[in-house]
This record gives C-alpha cells, structure tokens and sequence, in this order.
C-alpha cells in the first residue's frame, strides 16, 4: 500500500500518477461504449484533461439492462441466504475501506472537493453507509396479519427487480451507497449511472463489488451524458424503478419518464433553499460557525446547505460579522488537493459560471454583499468563488427562492416567530431547515411548523446512515437512508391462506 501523501505536491503527483477507469461497467467487466466514443473529463480545480470516459448511449444502457435483468432473474442474488448477502455486502464496504487513499483521488478528481474532505469523510460514508445496510440483512422479517385461526395472512416482502440509480456529481460516492446499500440488500439488481462530472469515484466501485463477491450482473456501471444516458435509462420499459438524487427541473423529467414508459416506480431527492432561523437568545458563536459550514463545505454545492439565514433584527449585523469571521478564520480556500484547504474548485466551468451570475443578479436585485462575491485563483486555470454573503435580502428576491448551488449565503432580517416561519416555508423547497435558540419551547414550535424532511435544533447537517433522509414539496419524495429506505425497493404480497 502507498504512504499517505502530506502535502499538496505530493498528492497532485499521486493524482498525475493516477489513470482513472472510464469504461462502464457492465456484466461484471469493463466495457468501452459500443459506439467507441468517449468524452474528456475536465478537471476543476486547473481546467486539464483528468482522464477519457465512455460516451455511453442507449444501446449500452440497454446491455446493462439485460445484464441485471437476467443476473435478477435466475436469482443468483435475489435468492442468496441473508446471511451470504450480509457477508459479501460486509466485505463490499472494507474493500472500500482498504481502498479509501485511490477512491479519495478519484473523488476529488470528480469533484474538485478538497482531499482532506475525499478521505475523512466522503469515503468513510460510504462504506459505513454499505456496512449499516449490510448488517441489515438477516434482521429484515416479513409479516403475519392478525386473522382467525383459519385464516394464516402473509405479507411478504420482495424485491423490485431491475433499479435504475441516477446520482448527482456533488458527493457521488455517499449518494451512490445511499442507492446501492438498501437496493442490494433488497435483492435487487441495479444499474447505476454516474454524474457525467463525475464518474471515476463510482465506476471504481465495480472492481470492488465484484472482488467481493457481488455475481456479475447485479451491479452495472454506464456513465455518460443525462440526454444519451440517463433519459433511456429512466425511459426503458425493463427497468422496474428510478431512484434519482438531482435538480428539482430534472426530477419532473423522471416522473415524466416513468409515466412514457412502464409506470415505473421513482424516488426523489431534489433541490433545497434550507432556511436556518436564527432567534434572538442563540448562541450566535455557535450559529454563526455551523452556518458558515453549512454553506462552504464542499463550495455550497450540497442539496441542503443553509443557504438562507433567517436572523432577528436585533442580532442580524452582530451574526452576520460573526459568519464572515468564521469564514476568513476557519475555511481556507486552496488547491482540491493541498490538505490545508477547506474550501477549493467549483465542479466545473459550467457550474461556477452559474453561480456568478446569481451573485450578479443579486447585486442588481439591491442585495448587499457583505462578503466575496468574486471569482479567485484564476491563474490556477480552476474554478473557484471565494465565500459570499449577501445581507438585506428579501424573501422574494431570486437569490433567496432559487437553488444557487455555490458558496452564496443569503441573509433575511425577520421581527417576529411568526414571520420567520412564514418566510422558511416561502420557497417551492422542503429538503432542511435549522433553529438556533436556547428556549426549547421556540425549538419544538418552530422545528414542527418548518415544512422539511430535516430540522436540525442548534446544530445543522448532523448526519448517519440511521436516519432517514429527503424533503417535503418539490425537494421529492422518498427516503434515502435508514431501514426507511428499503421499502421503496421492494413491493409487498399478501398471500392469504384458509385452512378448512
């Protein structure tokens, strides 16, 4: 095994010395697309080629199709013991334990997250996330209907069949063990298909899933574009169910797809405008750091970033200064692979010139910036947006209702409880929220009036694979995460016996 590297030049030399795998996945081998054709990917945090991946279409979604549809089946992994899932899912996550330095690399490549991030918290998430799903196995029970002693009711539990798993680029690995733990433990088979910006962190795992012993089939890797890759595969009448993490416009193509094509089964976990409120009596040093991460960890690109800061009047300047403090003391921004950074290179060009505009668009809506607001390191060739902070802004301004995406706080004043509230449940979004207070009965009142699928009370993004995980509105539907999950990959059969 290679020494751990120490410093920013030595991880970009592993990073060179790496070539990541960018041929799909599929029947448990790699595969070039059968057109032949690949696409360049871009790396983020200098703007060069960081390696050459399949250009997948159609035809190779639909051979990854087959492939899982026969792998399910014949049964050679639907109808393994429990106990034998459990022990290959269980393997499954320490290989990727073992592997978690190359599969760093390989995310930060991805993403253009910093290294630091890749190995202490994206990797590990992974495979704990498999590992819980996997200990799950042999503790999931099917069910008997209380009837008369005549009557003997079972409600069996059995999976769907063929999963499509579409995942965004922001954190493809915990969001691809969010999909692949409770879609395997199931019993299902799955076709996963990467975020075109990111696909090397994911095919990786195909090495691993088969050294494993998941049987080839089961899991099938096809990157590519979402028009040539992701639409057939959600339109393809053999797959039984979509589980699609991403924007809110393209969750709406999904369900779109669904009713085209079979009626299949598709879950949701969309965009996110999640407002932290934060009252009066708050410990506005601890809001003020957990707001400040809440929206700089991984550049703000995450679903559920507090992205609105709902403060009181009365301490709006005060938490504001405190915010921005925490950013300048605690969040370098830097090169994705020098270990002191906090903060690095947006996805993409595409990307960072999205979230330009928003901060433009701000300004011209009569939003103040309190902080940043600027592109930086340009001479790295990278894309990177230094930690803004927009204050005074309305509820109504586009920079406080739309998804940003990027390193772009927005910083509402409101007077009352009442008023907070209103303006928190003011978005099309539901996916989190926060309040900070030390009053308990404001916490209760407030966290059961914020309509969202998680409300964190004086804290904000604590995370396990334990709870469930997804939104209220058009942040989706469905759960990732928690036993929760499973249900939404398998279907229920009531078999009703009579005994005479």
């Amino acid at each position: 095994m290679l020494e751990r590297p120490t410093t920013k030049e030595a991880w970009i030399a592993r990073a060179r010395a790496t070539v990541p795998e960018g041929r799909a996945f599929i029947n448990g081998h790699y595969v070039p697309a059968l057109s032949g054709k690949t696409f360049d990917k871009i790396s983020s945090m200098d703007g060069s080629v960081a390696g050459q991946v399949a250009d997948c279409d159609a035809s190779d979604v639909d051979a990854a199709v087959k492939a899982a549809r026969t792998a399910f089946e014949d049964g050679r992994w639907r109808d393994k013991p429990a106990t034998e899932k459990k022990r290959i899912l269980l393997r499954f996550a320490e290989l990727i334990k073992e592997h978690t330095d190359a599969i760093a690399v390989l995310e930060t490549l991805d993403v253009g997250k910093v290294i630091g991030n890749s190995l202490a918290i994206d990797v590990p998430y992974c495979y704990a996330c498999i590992q819980y799903y996997a200990e799950l196995a042999d503790k999931m029970y099917d069910e008997i209907a209380p009837m008369s002693p005549n009557d003997l009711v079972q409600v069996r539990k059995e999976p769907l069949g063929v999963i499509g798993a579409i995942v965004p680029w922001n954190y493809p690995l915990i969001i691809a063990a969010w999909k692949l733990g409770p879609a395997l433990v199931a019993g299902n088979s799955v076709v996963l298909k990467p975020a075109e910006q990111s696909p090397f962190a994911s095919l990786y795992l195909g090495q691993l899933a088969k050294e494993a012993g998941i049987p080839d089939g089961v899991l099938n890797i096809v990157p590519g574009f979402g028009e040539k890759t992701g639409k057939p595969l959600a339109l393809h009448m053999d797959v039984d169910m979509i589980a699609f993490t991403g924007s809110t416009e393209v969750g709406k193509l999904m369900l779109k797809y669904a009713a085209e094509s079979n009626i299949k089964r598709v879950a949701l976990e969309l965009g996110g405008k999640s407002a932290q409120i934060v009252m009066p009596d708050a410990d506005l040093d601890k809001a003020a750091e957990a707001i400040a991460w809440s929206i700089y960890y991984n550049q703000g690109q995450t679903c559920h970033a507090g992205s609105r800061v709902l403060a009181h009047r009365s301490i709006k300047d005060a938490l504001v200064a405190k915010i921005a403090a925490v950013a300048k003391a605690q969040i370098p921004q830097g090169h994705s692979f020098d270990p002191s950074a906090q903060m690095a290179a947006m996805v993409e060009q595409k990307q960072m010139e999205r979230v330009l505009d928003y901060i433009a668009i701000g300004e011209k809506e009569g939003a103040k910036i309190a902080l940043g607001g600027k592109r930086v390191m340009e001479e790295t060739g990278g894309f990177y947006i230094e930690p803004t902070i927009f204050d005074n802004v309305k509820p109504d301004m586009r920079i406080a209702q739309e998804e940003i995406f990027g390193p772009v706080l927005a910083v509402i004043p409101f007077d009352t409880e009442e008023e907070a509230i209103r303006i928190a449940n003011g978005t099309v979004f539901g996916l989190g929220g926060s309040v900070w207070t030390k009053d308990m009965n404001i916490a209760h009142r407030v966290s059961n009036a914020i309509r969202a699928g998680t409300v964190w009370v004086n804290c904000y993004d604590k995370s396990s694979p334990v709870t469930p995980f997804g939104g209220f509105k058009q942040s989706g539907f469905g759960r990732d995460r928690s036993p929760h999950a499973v249900d939404k990959y398998m279907d229920f059969k009531t078999i009703w016996t009579v005994y005479e």
